[in-house]
């Protein structure tokens, strides 16, 4: 069955197993897509309003929660939708559109992580010469390579798999993903596994190498340090490392799944991990930066306080 574009689309069977319990799961998602605009604005615009933020650091979390509210827009109203629907069919351009948003989401995600572990090896490691390191110039360019690189990669990707004759429409997943509409198509593809190993490389594992030296650098600094050194060390450098974590464990159960026969699977269970992916990062990176930080903290309980004067 080859397809054409105009006419095609895709059916998300894993929404078949959810039943009666669709109405429940729409009532918790959208407290969670609302939670995650929420809390992640806040920390945007508490970063951007308070000049004593304007700092590398904090601009890189600002990023991390700009991605959020992009990744989970990406994703939520679309799922939202579909749980209250008898019918989960997806358009042709619908469902590459979300692949998309999803994977830059992941991608620029990693690559932001990524970065942020350079700013905290600079900031512990060569404390004299971070002002220098870091310019405004210099973290615009790392921005910009945070967010350009991957959006152009994927961009070639998902054409690759998008000119796929395809012998197939049925995605078990909970959204659109790359894996699983290649492995529809009636042709070899190799391309498509050889690029995609390319980006896997590039924005996955080259972070993840990066983070983990990084950080083996900033064990060696500490090593030889004071205890108090360590505390400060530990106390600027823990919330990188517990989102860093959380994310690779979601990133790991995601690509493991796809590569799974989850027909051997219960159906539930594929449902949870398949999502932490999308849902978990946005939900903790504004609780984990929000209240680790003290002064990301102290601004924040200022503006609510304004607010509850105010009304």
């Amino acid at each position: 069955m080859e397809n054409s574009t105009d006419s095609f689309y895709f059916n998300l069977t894993m929404f078949m197993n959810i039943g009666n319990y669709r109405y429940p799961a729409f009532f918790f998602c959208f407290l969670l897509y609302t939670f995650i605009v929420n809390a992640n604005l806040v920390i945007i615009t508490v970063i951007s309003r308070e000049r004593t933020l304007h700092e590398p650091m904090y601009t890189f979390i600002a990023l991390l929660s700009v991605n959020s509210l992009y990744g989970s827009t990406g994703f939520f109203p679309r799922f939202l939708t579909d749980l209250l629907s008898v019918s989960h069919l997806m358009s042709y351009s619908s469902c590459f559109t979300q692949i998309y948003i999803i994977y830059t989401y992941g991608a620029n995600e990693m690559t932001i992580l990524g970065i942020m572990a350079y700013d905290r090896y600079v900031a512990v490691c060569h404390p004299l010469h971070y002002h220098r390191k870091m310019t405004s110039k210099i973290v615009l360019k790392l921005l910009a390579l945070a967010w350009i690189f991957p959006a152009l990669s994927l961009i070639v990707c998902i054409s690759l798999s998008a000119r796929l004759p395809l012998c197939g429409n049925e995605i078990k997943k909970l959204f659109c993903a790359n894996w699983n509409v290649v492995k529809l198509s009636c042709v070899a593809t190799d391309a498509n596994n050889i690029f995609g190993l390319w980006i896997t490389i590039t924005t996955v594992f080259l972070p993840l190498s990066f983070v983990l030296f990084s950080y083996l650098k900033i064990v060696i600094v500490c090593w030889r340090s004071s205890a108090e050194f360590k505390g400060k060390v530990l106390h600027s450098c823990l919330p990188h490392i517990v989102s860093f974590v959380i994310y690779s464990i979601t990133v790991f159960c995601d690509i493991a799944l796809s590569r799974y026969d989850i027909e051997e699977i219960n159906p539930f269970l594929i449902g949870i991990v398949s999502l932490e992916f999308v849902v978990i990062p946005p939900i903790l990176n504004p609780l984990v930066y929000g209240l680790k930080f003290p002064e990301i903290r102290r601004h924040i309980s200022q503006m609510l306080s304004l607010h509850k004067i105010i009304s």
